[in-house]
């Protein structure tokens, strides 16, 4: 009889104890009654029913998709030809520059809340503009450390000087030559700020609340009246999760295969 491992049965454990809190929030969101039982009594999709059928419900998903990817979009606009420019043509101002975006971490999210409350606040400026920037600002690590890598890994201060050697411009060799080939590090790193914009709650809540019910609030305000359906927005949430970490998983085995070939 083989032997089990000491680092398999390790592994399995920790699989274990993170996928028992997944299949049982599954469970009770197809359950019709689950109280005194160690299994539900029922199994009914009427809770994914009502729940699609809210019109609040696609309301706050619609809100909390387009913050998201309106905000990650301005990001990439913003930070990858800022990126580029520092890597290519201020490789000395690097480490001051990491640094910087680095410190974004140390400020908790309540403090940069009330902080942006009292600057803001009063000025006429609706606080979901606000909010997005603060947003802009919170994917910086993310976008940047991607967008620099991906930069390092195919020497783009050399294929620039290859690229001007020939005739082009900076912005056609930008364009044209740096963009295609750092293509999937950017497409990764924006799939992951997406994934962390989407889940984002203390921020829009403390500067927004219900002015602008996202689908994290319109889910606080379900777990007081419905377990069941509170339990199929998570789910559905994990679905969407599921879905962007298989597309990070492709497009990064992609890259490494690029990388690969000789």
């Amino acid at each position: 009889m083989k032997r089990i491992s000491l680092p398999s049965l390790s592994f399995a454990l920790v699989m274990l104890y993170l996928f028992l809190p997944v299949a049982a929030t599954i469970l009770y969101s197809l359950a019709t009654e689950w109280n005194s039982t160690v299994l539900p009594e029922g199994l009914t999709g009427k809770w994914f029913a009502e729940l699609y059928a809210d019109p609040r419900f696609l309301q706050a998903f619609g809100r909390s998709f387009l913050l998201s990817f309106l905000t990650t979009v301005v990001a990439v606009v913003i930070i990858v030809p800022a990126v580029f420019s520092i890597i290519v043509y201020a490789p000395r101002m690097e480490r001051l520059v990491q640094i910087l975006v680095m410190l974004t971490y140390a400020v908790p999210g309540v403090i940069m809340a009330v902080g942006l409350i009292r600057t803001y606040s009063g000025n006429g400026i609706p606080m979901v503009i606000i909010t997005a920037g603060a947003y802009l600002v919170g994917l910086l690590p993310y976008l940047y450390q991607g967008t620099r890598n991906s930069l390092l890994a195919m020497q783009a201060r050399s294929l620039m000087e290859a690229a001007e050697l020939l005739g082009a411009s900076h912005w056609q060799a930008f364009v044209r030559i740096i963009v295609p080939n750092i293509m999937s590090g950017i497409f990764v790193s924006s799939l992951l700020s997406f994934s962390i914009l989407f889940g984002e709650f203390v921020l829009i809540n403390i500067l927004v609340g219900g002015r602008y019910e996202t689908l994290q609030m319109y889910l606080y305000a379900k777990l007081s009246s419905s377990g069941h359906v509170a339990s199929a927005i998570t789910v559905t949430y994990f679905v969407l999760m599921a879905i962007i970490t298989g597309l990070v998983v492709k497009f990064t085995r992609r890259s490494f295969a690029r990388k690969e070939v000789p």
